[in-house]
């Protein structure tokens, strides 16, 4: 059985929750395309991997559509695809929290870890969005090997996976363990922001080299576009992560 879908309001700021006081999404009412919790913001954080935007995106998990609605408004070329469990879920983000109704958004009412394990092999994301709880805030199957195995699999040679963690879970060390392996070695994670949430990034292909001076350009420039501004998150980086001859690796 599907756990209730509520909505409740602070100072200014809609919140979505599944039968509980846990939040799963957040809109300032004020400013609905804009991206209200940090992590959601952090999770962007590919975005500055390349000078071209993503052509196509898969997001694993609905919500309260904060960064579908960002990167929807903001990037008129991405073609994106949303895997979610619970239909009330599309009925509820249309309705309060401002769902676009698009031909560029195909939103999949599945299992994300059975329609991966099936479709991966003819995927080709460019980049791959993870932030799928439940009301006890457990990710179940979408933490499992075989799901981040599939995530690599139905990505671009140069896609990129970025996926929220919860780092007071009791498995966060393992999930940590279960991304390095999917994408052998080929990740990083950050300071936890948000109450516990993490950020854990993988690359489907190559090492990813990027000096600090381009991701700080590129940084720039996005807040320019978007106004979305990385520079905060690439300063934690720089604080937190050793960044070998000035740049970042993954």
């Amino acid at each position: 059985m599907a756990p209730s879908i509520d909505i409740s309001e602070n100072k200014g700021v809609r919140y979505l929750h599944f039968g509980s006081e846990w939040v799963q999404g957040a809109m300032r009412i004020a400013r609905p395309f804009a991206l209200e919790l940090a992590y959601t913001r952090e999770m962007l954080l590919p975005l500055l991997f390349s000078d071209a935007p993503p052509r196509h995106c898969l997001l694993v998990g609905l919500g309260a559509a904060s960064q579908l609605k960002f990167l929807h408004r903001h990037f008129p070329d991405t073609r994106f695809t949303v895997l979610e469990i619970n239909p009330g879920v599309q009925v509820v983000a249309r309705q309060f929290f401002k769902l676009p109704d698009s031909p560029r958004i195909d939103i999949i009412i599945d299992d994300a870890a059975t329609w991966l394990a099936c479709n991966a092999p003819q995927a080709a994301f460019d980049l791959i969005l993870l932030d799928g709880f439940n009301a006890a805030g457990r990710a179940g199957a979408l933490s499992s090997a075989a799901f981040y195995a599939g995530c690599r699999a139905a990505l671009t040679a140069t896609g990129v996976f970025s996926g929220n963690l919860l780092g007071d879970s009791r498995g966060f060390k393992a999930n940590l363990r279960r991304i390095r392996q999917a994408f052998a070695g080929r990740n990083l994670h950050f300071p936890s922001v948000d109450n516990g949430n993490v950020v854990a990034l993988g690359v489907s292909g190559e090492a990813l080299k990027l000096p600090l001076s381009t991701l700080r350009e590129r940084a720039f420039a996005l807040k320019d576009k978007t106004g979305l501004d990385l520079r905060p998150t690439l300063t934690r980086l720089q604080l937190t992560i050793a960044l070998p001859d000035g740049g970042l690796r993954i």
